[in-house]
């Protein structure tokens, strides 16, 4: 017997980036289900999961696509950015190299996606900061998300520090532009979809239009 599909008003594409071992599959893993993996694995091409969230009375299912950040992986993890609301651009605060990798990641994003995307930068692993590890300041970060005008987070993956508001909180902005009309929602390249509870709601609106010009036709 088939399970039932999952219910939610709208879907969003949220893709993580970075360099290889800055915790980007520990994001995914921490948010999508609570949990950590201390020994590392390769991210081979991409892994997936999805949650839903609630704002505002509206469900948001956040899909979410965890790209390797290997070299050799670039030409299939590239396939992935294309129709995404969001992108979670994330570096190790204990690794400078990562850091100074963010610029040409944001440039690959705004290569190929459109404007419309909405990116979050991530410093991640400040639990480290107590074995004294940390090499990128956070007003480094903070400095360099200005300079894209984009948001900026120090998380723990580990800890589960900031995380769930990383994801939150960018949805909650997402929501506020689709309630704005900020995005063509017909348009795939957004990374938005309508899911089936809008679609139920057009449909319970349809109907009473329907049942109002019944009424009027027997007045």
């Amino acid at each position: 017997m088939a399970g039932r599909a999952p219910q939610f008003d709208y879907l969003l594409k949220y893709i993580i980036i970075g360099d290889a071992s800055v915790g980007k599959s520990n994001l995914l893993l921490r948010y999508s289900t609570g949990e950590f993996r201390s020994e590392y694995q390769t991210t081979i091409g991409v892994e997936f999961a999805a949650k839903n969230v609630n704002i505002d009375n509206l469900v948001y299912r956040i899909q979410l696509w965890d790209t390797s950040g290997q070299e050799q992986f670039k030409s299939i993890t590239r396939n992935y950015y294309k129709n995404s609301a969001c992108a979670l651009v994330v570096y190790d605060i204990t690794s400078r190299d990562s850091f100074n990798s963010v610029a040409t990641w944001i440039d690959e994003i705004r290569a190929q996606c459109t404007q419309s995307i909405y990116m979050v930068l991530v410093g991640n692993k400040i639990d480290l900061e107590a074995v004294g590890k940390r090499q990128v300041e956070t007003a480094e970060g903070q400095e360099l998300a200005e300079k894209y005008e984009i948001k900026f987070y120090e998380t723990s993956a580990k800890a589960g520090t900031n995380v769930d508001d990383v994801f939150f909180n960018s949805a909650k902005e997402i929501a506020k532009r689709i309630k704005d009309g900020f995005y063509n929602l017909q348009d795939d390249s957004c990374g938005i979809k309508k899911g089936n509870l809008q679609n139920e709601e057009q449909n319970k609106k349809l109907d009473k239009k329907d049942l109002k010009k019944k009424k009027k036709k027997f007045c």
